[in-house]
């Protein structure tokens, strides 16, 4: 997670609870695997230190990178979203060309993407052919089978 990215106040709280329960509670249950497998003898034969020491350090890279993320992150004003083109955190209604089907999408930044709530990233290939379309243009987005082309239906908040 690299730049800026465009958070809600929900998101960014997420991001920052998360951050914090990772560096006050898991590092500190890390910390105490990682002297419980040392207190039991030879570590050249190990394998519970070595597993504690793996999962310490997987646990600081998830911290290094919420902690870049944050210092990208920059708080969206919904209220003045322009809702002529499709945005970070806009609800797009598109229509499938090819079989009619309608979706609604809301366009969110990567740590906040959840499909089963109807939010999908902006990096993701949909996301990148909606960002900056307006209702009525076509977005040909680039899929693994082909282009799928939709339709832009309306762009509300």
């Amino acid at each position: 997670m690299s730049g800026i990215s465009y958070y809600t106040p929900e998101g960014l709280k997420k991001l920052r609870e998360e951050l914090g329960q990772l560096k006050d509670v898991e590092r500190l249950k890390a910390s105490r695997a990682i002297a419980e497998a040392r207190d039991k003898g030879d570590l050249s034969e190990n394998a519970e230190y070595d597993a504690a020491k793996e999962a310490q350090g997987m646990l600081e890279m998830r911290i290094s990178k919420l902690e870049e993320a944050l210092a990208g992150a920059r708080l969206i004003d919904e209220s003045q979203l322009d809702l002529t083109k499709a945005l970070a955190l806009s609800k797009v209604k598109i229509k499938n060309q090819s079989n009619g089907m309608e979706m609604t999408y809301t366009l969110v930044a990567d740590g906040e993407a959840d499909l089963a709530s109807g939010k999908i990233s902006v990096n993701s290939p949909i996301g990148k052919g909606l960002l900056g379309k307006s209702v009525g243009e076509i977005a040909e987005i680039q899929v693994p089978n082909g282009i799928i082309k939709f339709e832009i239906l309306n762009i509300s908040r």
